[in-house]
C-alpha cells in the first residue's frame, strides 16, 4: 500500500506542477516575474521545491508529501498562505456595501472577530471568488484567492462607487496556517495569549491589546483539522516560523495542503466553483443567506429563480476502493442519464488508503455511478462530499 501511495502522490506532484504551469501561462506577467511571498528565502533554505502558482513562487512540498500530510493529521504543520490577499472594508456604509456584495448576510457577524465563510457572486449568479470575512474593531476584513485577486479587487472597487466605504489591500501582512490537532496548543505555547483559549470555531482575536500590533490570530483553516491562520506584518513571519519549526510543527506545501482539503470536502476555486458554476450547484446553498427577503445581493434574482426551477447537477463525492486514481477532468456515467458529470477534483488519499474525489454530476445521481479512468470505466460509490474530519473516516 505504502508503495503504490507514494507512487500516486509522485503523480499527484506533476499533476499539480503542471496546474500551476497552467495558471502560470494565463498570467499575463507570469513568465517574466513571478511574486514571491516574505518567506520565499526560509522556503529555499528548509529545501522547499519551488513552483509557480498563480503567478507566485510557492514551496510544492519540503521532501515528502505523504508525510507532510500525515504531520497535520496526527500533530501539526504550518502553510505559507501569504500569496492569499487581505482586504480591509472601513467606512459607514460598509457593512450596506458587503450585504450587497456577498451573497451571505454580514449581519450575522454580532462578534468581533466571528468569521463568515461566503461566495462573492457576478449578475448571473457565478462565483467570482469565494472567501472569508471577518467583523473587525473598524469595519470588517475580507481574505480571498490569490489566483482571483486582480478580478476580485476590479469587481469589489467597481461595486464600492454608490457606498461610502474605504478598501485598503493589506500587501504589507504575511500570513500562515497552522493545522493539526496540536497546533492549537504549540502557537499558544509561543504566542503566551491566554486569550486564544476562548476562541472558538470561525472567530478571530485581534491582539494589539496582548502586545502584538498588527496581528490577528483565526481559529480557521483548510485542512478538516483545528488550528489557527495568523495573519501578521511581513518582518515578523520568518521568525514566527522559525518558533514554530522549534515547537516541532512541520513545513508543509501546497501537494499537502490540496490532498487534506480534498479529504475535508473543501472547494477549490477553479475546479468546484468559477464565474459560470452556481453556489447551488456547488454545494454552497448553505452559504447564501435569503433572510431578511429585502436584502438585495449580486445574482439574488437568479439563484431565486434556479431554486424555484430546481437544478439539474449537483457536487458529490465519490469514493473508489479498487485501484486507480480520480483526477479532475474525467468523465462521470450516470445510469439513465445522457448528460455526464465531470471529477472536479481528485487523488489518492493518504489518509483512507485509496482514491476520492468531488464530482459535478446530474442532479439524479444514486448510490453509485461510474468514472472514466483511461480505457476503463470504475463502479464508484456516490457520498456526501466530505470525507475525513479531524483524522476520522466521516463518509
Amino acid at each position: 500500500m505504502f508503495v503504490n501511495a507514494y507512487h500516486s502522490c509522485l503523480n499527484f506532484e506533476c499533476i499539480l506542477a503542471a496546474k500551476c504551469n497552467r495558471m502560470r501561462s494565463k498570467n499575463f506577467i507570469g513568465l517574466l516575474m513571478l511574486q514571491e511571498t516574505i518567506l520565499k528565502s526560509l522556503h529555499s533554505e528548509l529545501g522547499g521545491k519551488l513552483v509557480d502558482f498563480g503567478g507566485w513562487l510557492m514551496p510544492l512540498h519540503y521532501g515528502s508529501q505523504i508525510e507532510e500530510h500525515h504531520a497535520v493529521r496526527k500533530d501539526a504543520g504550518m502553510f505559507d498562505v501569504s500569496h492569499m490577499t487581505v482586504v480591509d472594508v472601513s467606512g459607514a456604509g460598509a457593512k450596506s456595501y458587503l450585504q450587497y456584495v456577498l451573497a451571505n448576510d454580514v449581519d450575522r457577524l454580532k462578534v468581533l472577530g466571528k468569521a463568515l465563510y461566503s461566495g462573492m457572486l457576478n449578475n448571473d449568479g457565478g462565483v467570482i471568488d469565494d472567501l472569508i470575512v471577518y467583523l473587525m474593531e473598524d469595519g470588517y476584513r475580507l481574505v480571498v484567492n490569490c489566483a482571483t485577486r486582480d478580478k476580485d479587487i476590479a469587481w469589489l472597487e467597481l461595486q464600492a462607487k454608490d457606498y461610502d466605504v474605504e478598501l485598503k489591500e493589506r500587501s504589507d501582512f504575511a500570513m500562515i496556517a497552522v493545522q493539526g490537532p496540536n497546533a492549537r496548543a504549540k502557537v499558544d505555547s509561543i504566542l503566551n495569549m491566554p486569550e486564544l483559549n476562548t476562541l472558538k470555531p470561525f472567530q478571530g482575536l485581534d491582539t494589539a491589546a496582548l502586545g502584538k500590533t498588527d496581528w490577528f490570530v483565526a481559529r480557521t483553516g483548510y485542512t478538516g483539522e483545528d488550528g489557527y491562520e495568523v495573519i501578521m506584518p511581513q518582518a515578523e513571519a520568518e521568525q514566527f516560523w522559525r518558533d514554530l519549526l522549534k515547537s516541532g510543527v512541520a513545513s508543509c506545501g501546497l501537494a499537502a495542503r490540496d490532498t487534506l482539503r480534498l479529504e475535508a470536502g473543501m472547494n477549490l476555486y477553479g475546479h468546484e466553483m468559477d464565474d459560470e458554476i452556481s453556489p447551488l450547484v456547488a454545494n454552497m446553498a448553505w452559504t447564501v443567506a435569503w433572510a431578511p427577503e429585502d436584502r438585495n445581493f449580486i445574482g439574488r434574482s437568479v439563484l431565486q429563480s434556479q431554486k424555484e426551477s430546481g437544478v439539474s447537477e449537483k457536487l458529490v463525492g465519490l469514493v473508489l476502493q479498487a485501484k486507480g486514481v480520480m483526477r479532475a477532468g474525467q468523465e462521470v456515467i450516470v445510469t439513465g442519464e445522457d448528460a455526464k458529470g465531470v471529477v472536479t477534483s481528485g487523488t489518492f488519499s493518504p489518509t483512507l488508503g485509496h482514491s476520492i474525489a468531488l464530482a459535478r454530476v446530474p442532479a439524479s445521481v444514486g448510490a453509485q455511478c461510474e468514472v472514466q479512468i483511461r480505457n476503463k470505466r470504475l463502479t464508484v460509490d456516490v457520498v456526501a462530499p466530505n470525507f475525513v474530519r479531524h483524522g476520522e473516516k466521516v463518509f
